[in-house]
């Protein structure tokens, strides 16, 4: 891992808003790169941008230090002042060597996330890194430097539980909403058109459910996520009205007063007894207590998601140590692979020398005499000089791995 080097720039130790300032658009992407590896003799570098991190992973022979990094956070050609380098350089995060391979490792696993476990992560770098070798940034050791990223990701993630049980409250809230087992043509009510509902009402769609109505105090938003579901828009005012019936009702507004009273309901109702279910994601709850005492309702609120979700979150922490211990096992396990690999690119050129010299002895040097033997007599020295060539090329290969794995 000589010579891996990461600068990180995270949520962790620069405000949101400043870290903004890092990202790169695809447009400039290639000449700010181009711009650092030219000035710092840098072989191979990628770009990473999330939502709370913008990192560089390059190979480098020079030590990071403050002054580096100043100089490195200049040569990108961001909207960055002298200042201001001075000062993102005294708060960001270094990491070199082995150290470096453990940052990229532990960032993969999301164990540096925001919310730990969440799988969106690995993609991010894996596209970051592919985007840069596309360009031409990358080589056969950055290659390495993945595979064993990816291959550790998917052994953390399969090998623990640290992603397994949902933390956001919409994605618990559908769980529970499929254990209730609904037909995928229940008629659904959506009250209000924000976040909240949009990513939950994606995830029913996506599982083919398709009668959805919206309310929502603007129309025009109400009918944008109305045209993206396949369903029909009201105002919020059309409650109060609305009599086609409904076998689930998905609300979360920011009203500070129940927008589903009793009396809305018993209308929505329209002389229906049969228990309907209410995801009610509001807080404070968008639904009246009175409907909940007055009518036989399965209630899906927010609180008790949240419970859950602190609670699985607590679980994921608790996985930390088991994900921690595949990262150095692979860490340990990646050492001789990259000894390997500079033995095989130290000696690329064994082969090709190897048939040099049976070209010349066989064309040059030995000709006359090749030439004065019988057809039987040439093939069995081909045969020979084949199983020659092919055990001069594998065993030094062989031999000069076994001695640099057993005396490192």
């Amino acid at each position: 891992m000589k010579y891996l080097k990461v600068i990180a720039f995270t949520h962790k130790q620069i405000d949101l808003k400043d870290l903004g300032k890092f990202v790169i658009c695809n447009e400039s992407l290639e000449s700010s790169l181009e711009s650092v590896r030219q000035k710092f003799d840098i072989p191979e570098i990628f770009y990473i941008g999330t939502c709370n991190r913008v990192e560089f992973v390059f190979t480098s022979e020079q030590n990071l230090t403050h002054e580096f990094v100043k100089d490195f956070i200049q040569a990108l050609n961001l909207p960055i002042s002298e200042e201001q380098a001075h000062t993102f350089s005294e708060q960001v995060s270094i990491y070199e060597d082995e150290d470096a391979l453990n940052h990229l490792l532990r960032i993969s696993c999301s164990l540096e996330s925001l919310v730990v476990g969440e799988k969106e992560i690995l993609a991010q770098v894996r596209k970051a890194y592919d985007t840069c070798r596309v360009a031409g940034f990358t080589g056969d050791y950055m290659r390495l430097i993945m595979n064993r990223v990816v291959k550790t990701s998917k052994e953390v993630y399969t090998n623990t539980a640290i992603a397994r049980k949902p933390i956001s409250v919409v994605s618990l809230a559908y769980r529970k909403l499929r254990e209730l087992k609904m037909c995928t043509n229940s008629r659904i009510l959506i009250i209000g058109a924000g976040e909240t509902n949009k990513n939950l009402s994606k995830y029913l769609q996506k599982h083919k459910y398709s009668n959805f109505t919206i309310f929502n105090r603007s129309i025009e938003n109400a009918r944008i996520l109305a045209d993206e579901l396949g369903g029909v828009a009201y105002g919020l005012e059309a409650l109060k009205t609305f009599k086609n019936g409904f076998d689930v009702i998905i609300t979360c507004t920011s009203a500070t007063e129940p927008i589903i009273t009793n009396e809305i309901y018993k209308s929505l109702l329209n002389g229906d007894e049969s228990r309907k279910v209410i995801v009610d994601l509001a807080v404070p709850n968008d639904t009246s207590p009175e409907v909940l005492q007055n009518n036989p309702v399965t209630f899906i609120e927010v609180h008790s998601l949240q419970e859950i979700a602190n609670s699985n979150l607590k679980e994921r922490y608790e996985e930390l140590i088991f994900a921690e211990r595949i990262i150095e096992e692979n860490i340990q396990d990646f050492k001789p692979v990259l000894k390997q690999r500079r033995v095989e690119i130290a000696m690329k050129e064994v082969p090709e020398k190897i048939k040099e010299i049976r070209n010349a002895a066989v064309n040059g040097i030995f000709a006359q005499e090749i030439e004065n033997m019988d057809q039987q007599s040439r093939e069995v020295l081909e045969r020979v000089m084949n199983y020659m060539e092919k055990k001069y090329i594998s065993l030094p290969m062989i031999m000069a791995k076994d001695i640099l794995i057993n005396n490192s």
